[in-house]
């Protein structure tokens, strides 16, 4: 089976780029394919493809983009191609590139805006990136409370944007008020009031709300979209299913790239400085970790020396710590995200993940130290690691519960943070417990 992506991507390479071959290839596939592909070239090469791209197709390639790729692509066009690319361009698109416009081009994107979309736009502009107010979507159906069916009928009937499902009803000052479904609207008769037809209870969002917990309440509510309004219960737009997608993909990619230190709006052909400095900084702190491990070794230079066995196999208790550690790590960082851990589950959870560490650290001593037993032909020396394991294990366990919610509690990422920290403990501990009980059993 073909990839157009990866078929777009070969075209572009291409040293004499086709025009009308590059616009044939991406008229059936989505902007955030076409922009994936720009992404996937050198930076040298993406305006020379930009420019055989139609100017109608390019605002939503850019929305797309990463705001890096975004930032990177906009410096290498001339003001006159920046103005006619946000000559359509709508509040949503502009609150979602902001971020990567300097204050200029948004002043000249809002020129291009009428009344309606600036309004749109400073209203957004008010909440921060993860708040749902910055979100919403305006093409929604709304009407006065006091209208009929019919009127209502008409209305859908006019509705060409997805997720037009539902009528908003407001009353005369625009606070919300209620929504009708199309189904119950098709069961009743034209001159019936549409508010007789209100759903009781019907949840809605405060534009404040987080916008990943407004994504798992539409996802529990089984709705296409809710309503979001302002703090005196105005109504500022809708959150529909596509937001709550994207909203989620987002955070998983973030996730992806914050543990190894990276930022999910990196170039993949980011400048080699940028790239190297934003690097650098993990790498550094790296070191500084691997250098404190180093120091707590250093302590029993006397026992390596006299046991070079213990040099052979201190990988084996560190890595086996490491892996313990950040099983119970994913775990705990996901039941932070999901809610599921409080104060009052918290010491329940420990006592398992410490039973669950001191079994498998049990079993797996048992191994390890009866490998050790036959490579060395030393009862103690297999011992020694087998406690050593043990101890370990346990520790990461007990680690992997304490440092993702000390760190939550301090409002740090657990899942950016945690396993640097968990690393430098398991490694500190396993090499404590083992060159130690290798000092008091083998010298």
């Amino acid at each position: 089976m073909s990839n157009p992506i990866a078929e777009l991507i070969e075209l572009l390479n291409q040293e004499d780029l086709s025009q009308d071959a590059i616009n044939a290839a991406i008229s059936n596939m989505l902007p955030d394919d076409v922009a994936l592909a720009l992404e996937s070239i050198p930076v040298s090469q993406r305006r020379i493809a930009w420019d055989t791209i139609k100017q109608s197709n390019r605002l939503d390639i850019l929305v797309e983009m990463r705001g890096e790729t975004r930032t990177l692509l906009l410096k290498e066009l001339e003001d006159y191609e920046i103005a006619a690319l946000f000559s359509d361009v709508d509040a949503e698109d502009l609150l979602e590139i902001a971020d990567s416009l300097p204050d200029q081009m948004i002043e000249i994107a809002l020129q291009k805006m009428d009344s309606k979309q600036r309004e749109y736009y400073h209203q957004g502009v008010t909440y921060d990136e993860d708040e749902v107010g910055r979100w919403v979507d305006h093409e929604l159906i709304v009407a006065a409370q006091t209208i009929r069916v019919s009127e209502a009928m008409r209305l859908f009937k006019r509705a060409d944007s997805a997720y037009s499902d539902i009528i908003y009803l407001v009353n005369r000052t625009g606070r919300w008020v209620g929504c009708v479904q199309i189904n119950a609207l098709l069961n009743a008769q034209p001159h019936d009031p549409v508010s007789s037809l209100i759903i009781e209870d019907h949840p809605f969002l405060t534009a404040d709300t987080d916008v990943i917990k407004a994504a798992e309440q539409l996802e529990k509510v089984e709705q296409s979209a809710l309503p979001v309004v302002d703090e005196n219960h105005l109504l500022v737009g809708r959150f529909h299913a596509g937001h709550a997608l994207e909203a989620r993909r987002l955070e998983l990619e973030s996730s992806q790239m914050s543990t190894a230190g990276l930022n999910e709006e990196s170039d993949l052909f980011s400048p080699v400085r940028r790239s190297a400095a934003s690097r650098g900084i993990w790498l550094g702190i790296n070191l500084l970790t691997a250098f404190l491990a180093s120091a707590f070794i250093g302590l029993f230079q006397t026992t390596l020396e006299q046991v070079v066995a213990l040099a052979v196999l201190m990988p084996i208790v560190a890595s086996m710590g490491g892996i313990a550690g950040s099983q119970t790590l994913t775990l705990i960082v996901r039941g932070l995200a999901l809610g599921q851990i409080t104060r009052s589950n918290l010491v329940s959870l420990l006592k398992k993940e410490i039973q669950v560490g001191g079994l498998n650290g049990v079993v797996w001593a048992i191994c390890i130290g009866g490998m050790v037993l036959w490579w060395f032909h030393s009862p103690l020396l297999g011992l020694t690691i087998g406690l050593a394991i043990v101890i370990n294990i346990i520790m990461a366990a007990l680690s992997g519960v304490i440092i993702p919610v000390i760190l939550d509690k301090l409002k740090i990422d657990p899942a950016l943070s945690g396993s640097v920290i968990l690393t430098t403990v398991t490694d500190i501990a396993g090499y404590i417990a083992f060159l130690g009980l290798g000092t008091l059993l083998l010298l």
